[in-house]
C-alpha cells in the first residue's frame, strides 16, 4: 500500500512539474473553468440576494391578513369593518395607543430608474401609524417619520437609491396630489426598502378608495399567539380572510423568481461547463500525448496503471480547482453586495436588493469545477494507462 501511494505521489509531482511546458493549454482550461464558476456564482448570488431580501422582511410575531383566495396584497380587498374586527381579535399586541395593527393600501406608481431613465413600477404603500412599530427593523436614516393627515412620504433607501426624484425634500405628484418626501428609512435590507410610504388616510381619497384596504399587518403578543389569532379570524362569521405569518408570506413571495433564476443559472452553467469540459479533455489528452515515452518508461520501471490514472486525474483536478478558486474569487469581488432592482412577479413591482455570495454558493461552485476536472481527466488517464509499453518507448 505504501509503495502504491509512493508511486501515485511521485508521478503526480512529476506531472505538475511539467505543466509550464504546456502552459497555453493549461491556462485555457483554467480560464474556461473560471468563467463557468464565475457565471454560476453570479447567477446564484442574484437568487440568494432576492431571497435574503424577502426573508429578512418577515417576523414570526407579525401576521398578515388578506381576503380569502388572495395570493398577494395587490389582489386582496378588505373593508373598514373587516379591519376593525381584525384589530379586536385575541392575540394582538397592544400599547398605549391601542392595538398594534396597520390596515394598509398598496398600489403602484411609475418612477424613472436612475440608470436608464425608463419608468418602472414602484410599490406605494399607505400605512397607519402603528406600521412603524410593527416593522421593528425600520430606522430613519434621513429626515423624520411622516405625520398622519399630511401629504408626506417616507421612502426606503433602496427606492431612493434606484429611482430618480426620491431624494429627501423632493416633491412628486401622483393621484393628482403633490407629496413631499420628509424621511428615508432602512429595514435591514428587507423588501420595505423598495417601497414608498404614505399615510393611508390621505392616500385613499387620492385614489378614491376611502373604505378599501389590501391587507392588515398585526403585531402579535408573541410568536406563539399566532394560532389563537388565526383561529379566531377563521371562526368569525363576519370575516372571509386568510392569515399568514410574515415569514411564511415573504417566503412564498420569493419562490417563483428564485426558482426561475436558479433554473436559468443551472442551464447556463451546464452549457458553459460542456465547453470547459472539452477544454479540459483537450489539455489532458495533449499532456498524455506529449509524455508518451515518459509514461511508458515509468510503466517499464514497475509503476502500475492505477497510479498513472490517478496522477492524470490529480493534475486535471488541480487545474480545475485553480480555475474554480479564481472564478469564485473574481465573482465574489464583482457581485457580492452589488445592488440592483428586479421585478417581483407576484406584485409586478420593482424590488431593490443586493447580490449575495454565500459560502454555500462558493462551495457548490468549487464542486462543479472539481467535477469538470475529474471528468475531463478521466478518459485521457485511462488512455495513458493503456499505452503499449514497447511501442511507446520507440516513439520519438
Amino acid at each position: 500500500m505504501l509503495n502504491w501511494l509512493s508511486q501515485v505521489t511521485s508521478i503526480s509531482l512529476f506531472n505538475l512539474c511539467t505543466i509550464p511546458e504546456r502552459k497555453g493549454a493549461a491556462l485555457a482550461t483554467v480560464v474556461g473553468i473560471a468563467g463557468v464558476v464565475a457565471v454560476f456564482v453570479g447567477v446564484f448570488s442574484i437568487a440568494e440576494g432576492f431571497r435574503h431580501t424577502m426573508m429578512v422582511s418577515g417576523s414570526d410575531d407579525v401576521a398578515i391578513v388578506m381576503r380569502s383566495g388572495s395570493d398577494t396584497e395587490m389582489s386582496s380587498n378588505l373593508g373598514r369593518e373587516d379591519c376593525r374586527v381584525i384589530s379586536d381579535a385575541p392575540g394582538v399586541a397592544r400599547d398605549a395607543t391601542g392595538p398594534l395593527v396597520s390596515a394598509e393600501m398598496l398600489t403602484i406608481i411609475n418612477l424613472p430608474k436612475r440608470t436608464t431613465g425608463t419608468d418602472a413600477n414602484v410599490p406605494l404603500r399607505g400605512v397607519q401609524p402603528a406600521a412603524f412599530t410593527i416593522r421593528g427593523n425600520l430606522k430613519m436614516v434621513e429626515g423624520r417619520q411622516l405625520m398622519p393627515g399630511r401629504n408626506e412620504l417616507n421612502v426606503g433607501v433602496g427606492a431612493a437609491r434606484e429611482f430618480a426624484g426620491l431624494a429627501l425634500g423632493s416633491k412628486i405628484n401622483f393621484g393628482q396630489t403633490d407629496w413631499t418626501i420628509v424621511g428615508i428609512f432602512s429595514a435591514d435590507g428587507g423588501v420595505a426598502e423598495s417601497e414608498v410610504w404614505a399615510d393611508v388616510a390621505v392616500l385613499q381619497p387620492a385614489y378614491h378608495h376611502e373604505d378599501n384596504f389590501q391587507a392588515v399587518h398585526a403585531k402579535l403578543a408573541s410568536a406563539g399567539a399566532y394560532d389563537q389569532f388565526a383561529a379566531a379570524l377563521k371562526g368569525d362569521p363576519r370575516l372571509n380572510v386568510k392569515t399568514s405569518r410574515e415569514t411564511d408570506f415573504f417566503a412564498d413571495q420569493s419562490t417563483i423568481l428564485t426558482t426561475f433564476i436558479k433554473t436559468i443559472g443551472v442551464l447556463i452553467t451546464a452549457l458553459m461547463g460542456v465547453g470547459a469540459l472539452f477544454g479540459a479533455l483537450n489539455t489532458m489528452y495533449s499532456a498524455v500525448a506529449s509524455r508518451t515515452r515518459e509514461i511508458a518508461t515509468l510503466r517499464a520501471l514497475g509503476f502500475g496503471a492505477g497510479p498513472v490514472i490517478l496522477s492524470i486525474l490529480f493534475e486535471s483536478l488541480v487545474l480545475a480547482l485553480a480555475g474554480g478558486l479564481i472564478g469564485a474569487a473574481a465573482a465574489d469581488w464583482v457581485f457580492n453586495g452589488f445592488t440592483a432592482t428586479t421585478m417581483n412577479w407576484q406584485t409586478f413591482s420593482q424590488v431593490a436588493f443586493a447580490f449575495t455570495v454565500t459560502p454555500a454558493i462558493i462551495a457548490y461552485a468549487i464542486v462543479v469545477s472539481a467535477a469538470i476536472g475529474l471528468i475531463g481527466g478521466l478518459f485521457p488517464a485511462i488512455r495513458a494507462s493503456r499505452l503499449p509499453i514497447a511501442a511507446a518507448l520507440r516513439e520519438t
